[in-house]
Formats: structure tokens, sequence, C-alpha cells
């Protein structure tokens, strides 16, 4: 009952925010990793301007900080993981930190600048994947589904090097911090990359080697919150306003174009605030 009047409360406070917030500008910091999220968020930034709402981009170098920053009040909100991390985050951390909304989904592909095809791969050959657990397991996944690995049965959703069963050719994977890979493509024969990462190297979704074919709901793209945040109407109604902001007609349009569609949309018609 608490958490229903919280929520009309805070529906209440949404109607009549653009008279509030005209008079006073309301701050919403957003985590974020990677500087391609300050074009990306660009559409939805002018439009929470309009609101008197300045939406202010935090950037993160790794994947560890921005929900521990969270967490610690440090910033308002992020978006920068899929569903998995966080999960695997919350498990593993106590983070007290909620999906208030989903975002895209993009590919993880195999990037390399010494090779073109998958047939160049040859035994001894290095592929990176990132060290994370949850896109680790989505990396060895691809290496999977590309064939040059297959999978012991029973491997589970988020399968480690210890679940590979055979390689077709006998390359070594190596595990790396996920913003490091791009810097080692001249190091190694090719590179397992996050999007992000990718982008801010200058790789597009055509340069991959391999391009990565899973659209599992684990790894739709999120904006998170703390949870404790959501009981408060005035930041339930901010946050909200961010989330609308997002998921607008404008931000589609905008992100039909960008980066010739790198950033699907997807689970817009789940309002996860409701929840």
């Amino acid at each position: 009952m608490k958490r229903i009047l919280v929520v009309a409360l805070a529906l209440a406070l949404a109607l009549s925010a653009a008279g509030a917030w005209a008079a006073e500008t309301k701050t919403v910091r957003l985590g974020v990793t990677g500087s391609v999220y300050d074009e990306l968020w660009a559409p939805a930034k002018a439009l929470l301007a309009e609101q008197g709402i300045n939406l202010e981009i935090i950037q993160f170098t790794d994947y560890v900080t921005p929900n521990r920053a969270l967490d610690e009040g440090d910033i308002d909100l992020n978006a920068f993981q899929h569903r998995i991390y966080l999960n695997d985050e919350l498990a593993n951390r106590g983070y007290k930190i909620s999906n208030i909304a989903n975002t895209f989904v993009v590919p993880l592909n195999l990037y390399s600048i010494k090779i073109k095809t998958l047939d160049e791969i040859k035994d001894g050959d290095i592929i990176a994947i990132p060290n994370d657990p949850t896109n680790g397991g989505r990396a060895i996944k691809v290496l999977a589904s590309s064939g040059l690995i297959t999978l012991r049965e029973g491997a589970g959703f988020n399968p480690t090097k210890d679940d590979i069963a055979d390689y077709k050719v006998k390359v070594k994977i190596e595990e790396l911090a996920a913003n490091a890979i791009p810097a080692a493509l001249p190091d190694i024969t090719a590179g397992i990359i996050n999007d992000t990462f990718a982008i801010d190297y200058g790789l597009k979704a055509s340069d991959a080697v391999y391009a990565d074919q899973a659209r599992e709901k684990e790894y739709w793209n999120l904006i998170a919150a703390k949870t404790a945040d959501l009981e408060n109407p005035e930041k339930f109604a901010l946050y909200k306003a961010v989330v609308d902001a997002y998921q607008s007609d404008v931000m589609k349009a905008h992100l039909a174009d960008f980066y010739g569609g790198f950033f699907r949309p997807v689970g817009w018609d789940e309002n996860l605030l409701a929840k």
C-alpha cells in the first residue's frame, strides 16, 4: 500500500513537474562508460532541459565503479550495463539497485586488425575476451556460435573456459579487462569487444570479423537507480521524466541512425517503474 501511495504521488508530481522544474533547474547525474553516451543521450538531454532538468553525464572508465558510485549516492542513475551484469553485481556485492527501464541491445562482436575472416585464425593465435564473469560468459558463447569452439553438454547460461569441450582451432583465450582489449589488438589476433569501447576505439559493427547473434533478454541494457530513491516521490518523478525522455519518439529516430543502428531499442513497452 505504501508503494502504491508513493507511485500515485510521484505521478501527480510528474504532471506538475514542468512548471515546478522550470522555476528551479534540477540536476540528475547519470553514470556511463564510454564517450559515445554523450552523443547517444543528446536528444533525451535536450528534452529534459525543456522541462528544467539538467542531465549531467558522468563518465567512468570501467564497469566496476558505476554501480558502486550509484549505491553510495555519488550519482543518481547509471546506464551502462545489461541485466545479467546487474544481477551478478547485486548477488556478489550486495548493492541495493533497481532496473527502472530498458534501453537497447547491442552485439558483442569479434574484432581484429590482423585478419578479415574466421578462416584466417590458426593454431596458437590469441583471442582476448572480457575478464568480468558476465561479459566473459557471453564472449565464450560468441566463440561457440562462431564455430571456433564447442561447449560441453550442460554448460550454463554464463559459461567459462572450463566449459569448452573442444577447440576447432587451438587458439589461446586470454582474459583481459574489457576496456583494455581495443588497445591490445596489435598484440593479439582478435578480441571480443564491448560496444562502447569498440566505438571509442573507432571500430564499427561492420568491421567485425564475426558478428554476435545473441538477443536474449538478459543482454538488454538498462537504466538503474538506487532502490531507496524510488521511495522518494520527488526523485521518483524526476527519474520517470528521464525514462520518458529516453523512451521517446525523438530517441527512437535518433537510435535508428546512430552508428548505423548499432544500438537497437528494446523493451520500451515494459513499464518497470510501475512494478
